[in-house]
């Protein structure tokens, strides 16, 4: 599976900046499962994907308690479009909503990230 990260119109990827922002273990971590999603798709250890509401799903790392929100396109490309430490139990609805604004994005730009 090819794993992309969300870019804004500027270019920039907010989700790559989250997690570059994070301590170096915890990146160490979050790119480690990210580069086993790559070779082992939804196979993949010490990781948990779930749907949260149409086409937006989450990664959800056993360790650390990261989310990483994503939509897939072609079955095999997996385009990122929010990471975040959760620290209560339900996802604010302010993140939700800003990984529905990055899906609608990614879908209506979509051959930007078929390439």
């Amino acid at each position: 599976m090819k794993v992309v990260f969300y870019s804004n119109a500027s270019g920039k990827s907010p989700v790559l900046e989250n997690i570059n922002e994070l301590g170096k273990e915890d990146q160490a971590r979050l790119f480690g499962c990210l580069r086993n999603i790559e070779e082992l798709g939804l196979y993949s250890p010490r990781v948990e994907f779930r749907q949260i509401e149409g086409k937006l799903l989450e990664i959800r790392l056993q360790s650390g308690g990261y989310r990483v929100f994503y939509v897939t396109l072609k079955k095999d490309i997996m385009v990122l479009l929010h990471a975040f430490k959760k620290q209560s139990q339900k996802t604010p609805v302010k993140i939700i909503k800003t990984a529905m604004k990055r899906l609608k994005e990614v879908i209506e730009n979509e051959t930007d990230y078929l390439k």
